[in-house]
């Protein structure tokens, strides 16, 4: 999930970063820690009050994702605070909209960062990574919803789940299976240029050395949406199967077009890749035909006790809302981050610094969202399991479970890559 811009706009950006380091200071300050009631506490946590941020896109193209993401985290705030909140203390988000531009994400932050305690969302590969030293110097916890293994090995940052190359690890292993692949057959992979897609392209190149097969590559920009070419190149190439990396619209515009074309293969794609919206598009029909989508998250229409009460609290609340994944994925986040605050709490410190290491304490982490997390390790996944789920009109969300979360064992045996 990165757009790529010319050097008169990365030179913008890294002035930005660079200004809110050298403002960074507060937050990293013991200055700033005090003492109230015997508990530790730091920007952001008052006697009363635990305010958290969110740099989120609520008006760029993952703008659906983000209104869930803001919403469901909202949802679990009431919830707590109806209870009382945590520490004696009642739980406010402080949302900000970035629109998926690093410039205005960067601005945000330095605006709200002295205020808050951390960050349980954060939307955009490229924005963490424009913010990472700034985080760092601060000591912010931070939860991206991004899914790139060039965050991992940061304490302050958190990839909640798996990252897009495991996940195209386990996928790569199920699509062996549903398009009966062979040594020697080919597989196109279609992938937006920067850390999201090309992250999973390392992971899908590493599965298809295991597997002995070929993968043949097609490189878009996020906002290339006319995919003729490349289904044209993956019908020339003769492949059997599809993985992409891409955003819902690449993803309903090569499944649907590429069907029409005679291209009907197997097509899997990482999590970013679907939305509901695209069930209503015409290329639904091909979409449950031949879509299957990788993801760390089980699907919001899931027969999963937790998963069933989030999506009907989330109805309630928000009737008009759409159910999505970004539901499950945001709510999973602030759940963890809750966690972490109680943690925090008993161990009497609600700094920034005790933050983090209350979250890292965490080595058996079930929210019964998905599969248990281990936030022991900041430079491992917090889970190498990965869910397949398959496109339903007829389901809550449009999607249903196809196989349980699961690990192969040669995603062990991978090498994650790391930022720069």
């Amino acid at each position: 999930m990165t757009y790529r811009k010319g050097i008169r706009a990365g030179a913008a950006v890294a002035a930005l970063v660079l200004a809110a380091a050298a403002c960074s200071t507060k937050g990293d300050d013991k200055k700033d820690d005090k003492e109230s009631g015997g508990i530790k506490t730091g920007p952001g946590v008052t006697d009363t009050t635990i305010t958290l941020g969110a740099l989120t896109d609520l008006s760029g193209p993952y703008a659906p994702l983000g209104k869930s993401i803001v919403n469901a985290q909202q949802l679990y705030v009431d919830e707590v605070n109806a209870q009382g909140g945590i520490c004696n203390r009642k739980l406010a988000i402080t949302v900000k909209d970035h629109g998926y531009d690093v410039q205005k994400a960067v601005a945000a932050y330095t605006e709200i960062k002295g205020g808050v305690a951390g960050f349980p969302q954060v939307i955009g590969s490229a924005v963490v990574t424009a913010l990472q030293d700034s985080l760092k110097q601060d000591r912010i916890l931070t939860f991206p919803q991004a899914w790139a293994a060039t965050l991992l090995d940061k304490p302050e940052i958190q990839v909640v789940g798996t990252t897009y190359d495991i996940d195209m690890i386990n996928g790569m292993d199920f699509l062996t299976q549903a398009a009966q692949l062979t040594a020697g057959d080919k597989v196109g992979h279609v992938f937006f240029e920067g850390e999201f897609g090309e992250n999973a392209l390392a992971g899908a190149k590493f599965a298809a050395g295991k597997l002995g097969v070929q993968i043949v590559e097609q490189k878009i920009k996020a906002t290339d949406t006319d995919l003729t070419a490349q289904i044209a190149a993956l019908r020339g190439a003769g492949v059997k199967a599809i993985l992409l990396s891409a955003g819902p619209t690449q993803t309903a515009t090569l499944v649907g077009f590429g069907a029409a074309a005679g291209l009907k293969v197997p097509v899997l794609t990482s999590a970013p890749g679907f939305h509901p919206q695209v069930m209503a598009s015409a290329a639904a029909p091909a979409m449950e035909q031949l879509l299957y989508v990788v993801s760390s998250a089980p699907a919001i229409g899931a027969d999963i006790p937790a998963v069933k009460k989030l999506a009907t609290d989330y109805k309630a609340k928000y009737p008009d809302g759409t159910l999505d994944q970004g539901v499950i994925s945001g709510y999973n986040a602030m759940k963890i981050f809750g966690e972490d605050l109680k943690a925090a709490c008993t161990a009497k410190d609600l700094s920034h610094a005790g933050i983090i290491a209350a979250h890292r304490q965490q080595k058996q982490m079930d929210t019964g969202l998905g599969a248990p997390q281990d936030f022991s390790n900041a430079a491992k996944p917090a889970s190498y399991k990965s869910y397949i789920l398959k496109p339903s009109k007829a389901a809550a969300g449009s999607l249903v479970i196809a196989k349980e979360a699961f690990e192969v064992p040669a995603v062990r045996e991978y090498q994650l890559p790391r930022a720069g």
